[in-house]
């Protein structure tokens, strides 16, 4: 029988990286996509112990050249994509919205927008054509509400929920399923990315509480993905348990 594939986008570390092995885990051949070369070849040597194959494509997602090009080289075997994940995505800086950075705007709107749109293109025609297939978009608390110095990020995670809720609705008629998973407080290299590893800030983000990991949103996407064909969570905010919403946390002192 032959093995379905999904391919999940920002697979080097965090949410992507655990999301690729779940679904391997689960059976599918994997592509897993990147900007950094030797976790990509590191997480192959992961998934290749889970039993099944994998491909991995070296590029940034903001690069639509390197996206449709990367894609493009997939063999025939291989260009069936049956899950896709777009999981690439970013927050820099935290600043109000009269001292932040317009480089930081530009990689928020283009890692976290347009690069996850420049992927949807190349991968969804092919859905449709098959009239079958799941996009898993990961989106963000931030994409449900607005918090201080968040402007951009809040905007560029508000825009991600607006286009799965779009691509929902145009990829109704082929039977396509599409889902946006929204964390909450989440321990990843996030925290430091949006610092610009500045460590002792990173990690006073989580102090006092037990965030969720990499592994607990991953669970979460295999599980919806693994629902009957006739079954889509379509929206599913998750949260520690500490975290009542994007400000209200309750931390131990």
């Amino acid at each position: 029988m032959e093995k379905k594939i999904a391919l999940v986008t920002g697979a080097t570390s965090g949410i992507g990286w655990a999301t690729a092995i779940a679904l391997a885990q689960m059976g599918y051949n994997i592509v897993a996509t990147g900007r950094r070369h030797k976790r990509l070849n590191k997480l192959q040597k992961e998934i290749s112990k889970e039993g099944v194959d994998s491909l991995t494509l070296n590029f940034d997602v903001r690069d639509h050249e390197a996206v449709k090009d990367a894609i493009a080289t997939l063999p025939d075997n291989w260009k069936k994509i049956d899950i896709l994940v777009n999981n690439a995505g970013n927050a820099h800086g935290f600043d109000p919205i009269q001292t932040g950075s317009i480089n930081d705007w530009d990689a928020m709107m283009d890692i976290n927008v347009k690069g996850l749109l420049y992927v949807s293109k190349e991968i969804i025609p092919g859905m449709v054509e098959r009239k079958s297939g799941t996009i898993v978009n990961l989106g963000s608390i931030a994409g449900k509400e607005v918090y201080p110095k968040g402007n951009v990020y809040c905007a560029s995670k508000h825009a991600v929920d607006a286009l799965t809720q779009g691509m929902r609705m145009d990829l109704n008629p082929y039977g396509i399923r599409v889902i946006g998973v929204h964390p909450g407080l989440v321990e990843t290299e996030f925290s430091m990315v949006r610092f610009k590893g500045d460590e002792e800030r990173s990690k006073s983000v989580y102090q006092g509480l037990q965030p969720l990991s990499a592994e607990d949103i991953a669970e979460t996407i295999a599980f919806a993905v693994s629902r009957p064909p006739h079954v889509v969570l379509a929206d599913i905010v998750i949260l520690p348990t500490a975290q009542a919403s994007a400000t209200i946390v309750t931390r131990n002192q």
